[in-house]
């Protein structure tokens, strides 16, 4: 694999032309199987495991896990913004550097794993509940200087979730 395929081995995020209730029911099941998936691929992992990077200068295991949490995270929180305001303006973080604090790149993987666990199961009844005027609503990312649909942002978060996926499985073959 050449480094664009470790660092988007399942591909880079296509947002679709047309959005169907089948591609959102898809979508919302990838979100939902995400914990049981991230959880059974990093099951009994030893310290040497978790510090296996997926490519040259990437995140190791245990930060790949620790950044699911905390995008996670944010993404829940931009999800309950834009469903109770209008077109809210989000704060983006720096993922990179939150990759690199001590919890990041020290703390147990288990706290996370939980946290994934929960936030996913408070996620889904969310994304299962909207509806289809919920799903045009918008919050504003001014990092990119755009708007994003809650419906793109449920495919975004299911590639999000196969994409780190495959991280963790290329890294555990390194």
């Amino acid at each position: 694999m050449n480094l664009e395929q470790l660092k988007y081995p399942i591909g880079h995020f296509q947002k679709l032309e047309a959005i169907t209730a089948n591609h959102i029911t898809s979508w919302i099941a990838t979100i939902a199987e995400f914990p049981q998936k991230i959880a059974a691929l990093t099951k009994n992992l030893e310290e040497d495991a978790l510090s296996k990077t997926y490519r040259p200068n990437g995140w190791t295991i245990r930060q790949l896990v620790h950044h699911c949490a905390d995008s996670h995270m944010n993404a829940f929180i931009r999800f309950k913004l834009a469903l109770t305001e209008e077109a809210p303006k989000i704060k983006p973080y720096f993922e990179d550097k939150w990759s690199e604090l001590p919890d990041t790149r020290s703390a147990a993987i288990t706290s996370s794993l939980k946290l994934i666990e929960g936030l996913h199961a408070r996620w889904t009844t969310l994304l299962q509940s909207l509806h289809s005027e919920d799903l045009i609503r918008e919050y504003i990312h001014p990092e990119h200087g755009k708007r994003f649909s809650l419906s793109e942002t449920i495919g975004m978060y299911a590639w999000h979730c196969e994409h780190h996926l495959a991280h963790v499985q290329i890294a555990l073959k390194n």
